[in-house]
């Protein structure tokens, strides 16, 4: 196995080198050369298999022997040690609930997975790496505490000022030590831009070694479809259709990835905000993004998803088999709260707004169509949101490790939209 770039200009490089380098110089994205295929009998023996051998057997091929396979094991077992209850809601509708990690959020399984990939590739080297995330909401909280503490690392988290909620501020603020946050006055956009902008910086290359954390990396990527799998091992009946919150589409494009190696999934469901370039994309096949803009769900204003290029590259750029297996729609903030309000009376379920953007698109595809069943992803835990006990008017019960967040100093230095300021920062972690 070996990936390529997106953009087809780098050469094409190992798993090992793609998660080290984070990004190809062209600034494409690694793209694996081939898809696995999954054992005839894999998925009907799902519910009798181990989630950590479930995640080793589903990531074994994209590693192709450069981590030993006892090594590789251990890093599973390490990543998904903890649950993820596919929990009914309705006759025809579940969730699984992705928010049982760390920090109560689905990025929990990617960012642990790469930690383990990084510092195992790390431990033959002597420089220090430097790993750039950009995050919207919770990617930086998952890589803060995922990469806190390691050594030879050194974590630059770029986040919106004032565009992520209070526990995820606090997530991402007050750990310390090899941990870096930049509050940038601006929106996620820009976040990545400069993110990518240092992590194409040649000359910044020749002095530092720097990889990505945001779901451009593989090694965070790849690891998502794991759930996916448990949550087929969870189901019962014919073959589901699973809604995904979306914002810069590194879940999603690792579901259809598990889907087209062999897992069974009748549609897709690309369930955005107002941030709406890939609902209008499917309507129209132009793709044209535009600035963020703010909402309720707030990990997914992304108005240019990173991401969105390996589902078109899984389809090879076909359009019309792209259609066949995705549908995209947006969801607005009345709907999203509505939508809690609803499911919180009616259910006595509660769904962060994220989720209930999940929720509402895939309940309106099975108004029409009455034979489906489906799941929807609900990626954080409604804690992590300050909208939420508003919309439904009760407070969310709280953790005690969210509990325990409030009780630590926010340490977090205030930046323009200015890459000297990042590279400056970057270049002091050497």
């Amino acid at each position: 196995m070996h990936y390529f770039s997106t953009n087809r200009k780098s050469p094409a490089t190992s798993f090992r080198d793609a998660v080290l380098a984070g990004q190809p110089d062209d600034k494409g994205l690694y793209f694996p050369s081939e898809i696995p295929k999954l054992e005839p009998d894999f998925v009907e023996r799902l519910h009798a298999i181990d989630n950590e051998q479930i995640a080793f057997d589903v990531i074994r091929p994209y590693v192709a022997g450069e981590i030993p396979d006892d090594d590789l094991f251990e890093i599973c077992s390490e990543t998904v040690n903890f649950d993820f209850p596919l929990v009914e809601i309705t006759d025809r509708i579940s969730t699984l609930e992705l928010f049982h990690g760390p920090t109560l959020a689905f990025k929990d399984v990617g960012a642990r997975f790469m930690s383990r990939c990084l510092r195992h590739f790390s431990s033959d080297r002597s420089e220090k790496t430097v790993v750039i995330v950009a995050t919207s909401g919770d990617t930086g909280g998952a890589v803060a505490a995922g990469f806190h503490g390691v050594e030879g690392i050194e974590v630059v988290i770029l986040y919106p000022k004032g565009k992520v909620s209070k526990v995820q501020e606090l997530q991402l603020t007050t750990l310390g030590g090899n941990v870096t946050t930049l509050e940038l006055r601006g929106t996620f956009d820009d976040c990545q831009m400069l993110a990518k902008q240092a992590l194409a910086d040649p000359d910044l290359r020749t002095r530092v070694h720097m990889t990505s954390a945001n779901s451009i990396n593989v090694a965070r990527w790849l690891p998502q479809q794991f759930y996916y799998f448990y949550a087929l091992k969870q189901w019962a009946g014919e073959s589901p259709v699973i809604s995904v919150p979306s914002g810069n589409f590194g879940n999603l494009a690792s579901g259809i990835l598990a889907n087209i190696s062999g897992l069974p999934v009748a549609k897709f469901i690309a369930a955005c905000n107002a941030n709406d370039v890939v609902p209008r994309f499917m309507q129209t096949a132009d793709y044209e993004p535009r600035p963020s803009v703010a909402t309720l769900s707030n990990a997914m204003d992304v108005g240019a998803p990173s991401n969105f290029v390996r589902i078109l590259e899984i389809f090879d750029n076909k359009f019309v088999d792209l259609k066949e297996r995705l549908e995209a729609v947006s969801v607005s903030d009345e709907t999203t709260a509505s939508t809690m309000r609803e499911i919180y009376s009616q259910c006595n379920y509660l769904l962060d707004p994220h989720g209930a953007v999940g929720y509402r698109a895939l309940a309106d595809h099975l108004q029409t169509h009455p034979e489906q069943r489906g799941i929807v992803l609900e990626t954080a835990h409604p804690v992590k949101f300050d909208s939420v006990n508003e919309i439904i008017g009760t407070q969310v019960d709280m953790p005690a490790s969210v509990r325990e967040l409030y009780s630590r100093e926010k340490r977090s230095t205030e930046i323009g939209i200015d890459y000297a300021a990042v590279r400056e920062i970057i270049e002091s972690k050497i």
